[in-house]
């Protein structure tokens, strides 16, 4: 079996020689190649809109350390520019105006996203290009809720206390927002796959921010619509949500593929509760590749471990790699999968 299969094999639970792995934001400012293209670009919203520098980027962790999938350099917030909010980063996110009113949802648009970030669907093409068959590229977005709460929020937030305020005083308004954000997102991930992505992992990012009755009200019916639109094109669907466990019973109804788990749940027992039907995903905490090469193939083995009872396990980490990761310790945890990896 090719090593280009692994990814996607594990994904749909098929047995692999061995685990393949990937990390989330691996291609980020921990490279020094990737900010030598930044610092060429002049920013980051430019470096996402211009397709040649960011299909370089996505490229390098690929070239770099050897990962089994390489994942599309973009930003969760692309899609929000074109409904109609202003989007600057200095250093995170700032959205304008915010989204609090009824007349803000009805002034969004829901638009065409190859006409209006064409540039997505040209690095997309450019990425498969340069592949050629290497590794598989993963397409990306927001899941409704996350995209959701930083437009009302206008930014990132701790606890985003505009935007559950807003679930709890005017449900009704929040699940127009929310239906409007749902046409976006199922528009542009579809046209993600139609240009080359060969899987799709949806960030629910601030899920852990609901419990069980107001997630399965807005966040799992947007997530199950964006699923039933790609399901069509059989590629892998993927979710992760950042301290989601209390929800991965209710997870199990999304109709994804596999499930990203962070570092807080064992990879058994989240697969034990998620039951046979799920791959998992991850679930490396993202500071231990501030120690030591050592104790990162230490600590890898041990999460192997964790995941070799599951039905398919995709190593990751169990959130982005941190900005001060030295290059090595992410080179380490990588040979350490090649090397000590179980099937799947």
């Amino acid at each position: 079996m090719a090593e280009a299969d692994l990814f996607l094999r594990a994904c749909r639970r098929e047995p692999v020689p061995r685990t393949p792995v990937w990390m989330m934001r691996q291609a980020g400012r921990y490279l020094p190649e990737y900010r030598a293209v930044k610092e060429k670009a002049g920013d980051f919203v430019t470096l996402c809109k211009t397709p040649e520098l960011a299909a370089e980027v996505t490229l390098q962790p690929v070239d770099r350390l050897g990962v089994d999938a390489a994942i599309l350099f973009s930003d969760i917030l692309v899609p929000a520019e074109p409904m109609g909010i202003g989007m600057t980063f200095n250093p995170g996110p700032r959205l304008s105006p915010p989204v609090r009113t009824a007349d803000d949802v009805d002034r969004l648009r829901v638009y065409e996203p190859e006409a209006e970030v064409p540039y997505v669907y040209d690095a997309i093409r450019l990425v498969r290009r340069a592949l050629a068959g290497r590794v598989p590229l993963i397409g990306f977005a927001a899941a409704p809720f996350t995209l959701a709460a930083y437009l009302v929020e206008g930014g990132g937030s701790q606890g985003f206390e505009t935007w559950r305020a807003l679930l709890q005083g005017d449900p009704d308004l929040a699940h127009r927002l929310l239906d409007k954000v749902t046409a976006v997102t199922e528009r542009y991930l579809d046209a993600q796959v139609r240009a080359g992505a060969q899987a799709i992992q949806l960030f629910d990012s601030w899920a852990g921010l609901c419990g069980r009755a107001d997630w399965r009200s807005f966040s799992l019916p947007y997530v199950q619509r964006v699923v039933a639109r790609l399901r069509p094109h059989g590629v892998p669907l993927l979710y992760f949500g950042l301290n989601a466990a209390h929800l991965y019973e209710d997870i199990r109804e999304t109709g994804v593929d596999v499930v990203g788990v962070d570092w807080r749940t064992e990879l058994h027992e989240a697969s034990r509760r998620l039951g046979p039907g799920f791959a998992v995903q991850g679930n490396l905490d993202p500071a231990v590749l501030l120690t030591t090469p050592e104790r990162v193939a230490a600590r890898v083995r041990e999460v192997l471990a964790s995941g070799a009872s599951t039905p398919g396990h995709v190593f990751n980490l169990g959130h982005g790699v941190l900005p001060g990761t030295p290059v090595e310790n992410a080179q380490a945890l990588v040979d350490a999968v090649r090397a000590a990896s179980v099937p799947a």
